[in-house]
């Protein structure tokens, strides 16, 4: 197989790592709002695929920058590398979304190409970061963002949760309705900060590619390749990830309409704040972490199913290590289809 060829593979393999990003991903954006049965699927489906389309396009490419940038190898092994980190994060994916477990692409995406990068070029090939120039950088500003991203989505849904019971402690009925109604608004906003955040990274990792085999000139990627990545995770959030909407919905902690508004408009302010300053983050980890911050902040901590989040929790710290070794096996195919 030629070089080409072998790059087109490699960026079709890039727009299915998208693609397997919405089904896994993209189901957290809807999964409050489907769960308090807010919305039917559909609509939520709709809905949410509109706004990760228009995330992408209307938000710059500060997250794509970053990870353009994770790992540096030798120009002429640099497809193989990039294809075998990809081919790790989707199987991956794959993994977790047949399991129903949110588990993050972002990392697998780093674990994925870490771990074909290390194989082919050793530890110096790794941008470690975590900073540069004030901003976030290499694969540990990575993981630093996604830590705090975590964290951030823990201890401001709780805080919100407590503020609102306050408030609406004296409420009647009849605000169940206009909570509803902003729910779907709050989900919007979620669903563009998904987009905003990762369909970026797919962005970032095709224009590397084109970079590395000499096809671009910077890491600015041409607006045909954000759409693509905009359609293919579009396209994977239609698909729908109803395993992991009951998961992130039902099974941590029984939420109701209030509960479900303050997970999606903390989630979607941390996550929005972190594609501004260009930190690719976990929608899964952010609006897992928000619903236990839910049940801790209704004093209920004996109602959230801790063997649920212990299993989503071990997902995690799985997904990096697993990305990887997938990746590193299968960096000699690459190799051999680039014919070298």
């Amino acid at each position: 197989m030629t070089a080409d060829l072998t790059l087109v593979l490699a960026i079709l393999m890039a727009f299915a790592f998208a693609l397997t990003n919405g089904f896994l991903d993209a189901a957290n954006s809807i999964a409050t709002l489907v769960a308090t049965r807010v919305a039917r699927p559909l609509p939520a489906v709709v809905m949410a695929s509109v706004f990760n389309f228009l995330g992408p396009l209307l938000f710059g490419a500060a997250v794509a920058n970053t990870v353009g940038k994770l790992v540096t190898v030798n120009p002429t092994h640099a497809v193989p590398v990039i294809g075998a980190g990809l081919t790790g994060a989707v199987l991956w994916n794959t993994v977790a979304w047949r399991r129903s477990l949110p588990s993050s692409s972002s990392h697998a995406l780093v674990g994925g190409l870490v771990g074909a990068a290390l194989l082919d070029s050793g530890p110096g090939s790794i941008n470690l970061g975590p900073f540069q120039d004030g901003h976030l950088y290499g694969v540990l500003g990575v993981l630093v963002g996604l830590l705090i991203a975590t964290c951030l989505g823990f201890a401001v849904a709780l805080l919100l949760e407590r503020i609102l019971l306050r408030a609406t402690r004296r409420a009647s009925a009849r605000l169940r309705g206009p909570v509803r109604s902003v729910q779907w608004a709050t989900s919007a906003f979620l669903a563009f900060s998904h987009g905003s955040n990762d369909a970026q990274k797919t962005v970032g990792i095709i224009a590397g590619l084109l970079f590395a085999s000499g096809n671009a000139t910077s890491l600015v990627a041409p607006l045909p390749i954000v759409l693509g990545a905009s359609l293919a995770m579009t396209i994977g959030t239609a698909f729908g990830g109803w395993g992991i909407i009951k998961t992130v919905g039902k099974r941590i902690f029984p939420i109701r309409s209030l509960d479900g508004l303050v997970s999606q408009s903390s989630s979607a302010s941390v996550i929005f704040v972190a594609s501004f300053l260009g930190a690719p983050v976990s929608t899964s980890q952010v609006v897992s972490s928000s619903i236990v911050g839910i049940g801790i902040g209704r004093s209920r901590w004996r109602h959230v199913s801790w063997g649920v989040v212990r299993e989503i929790a071990l997902a995690w710290l799985t997904t990096m290590p697993a990305a990887g070794l997938i990746a590193a096996v299968s960096l000699p195919i690459w190799k051999f289809l680039q014919g070298g």
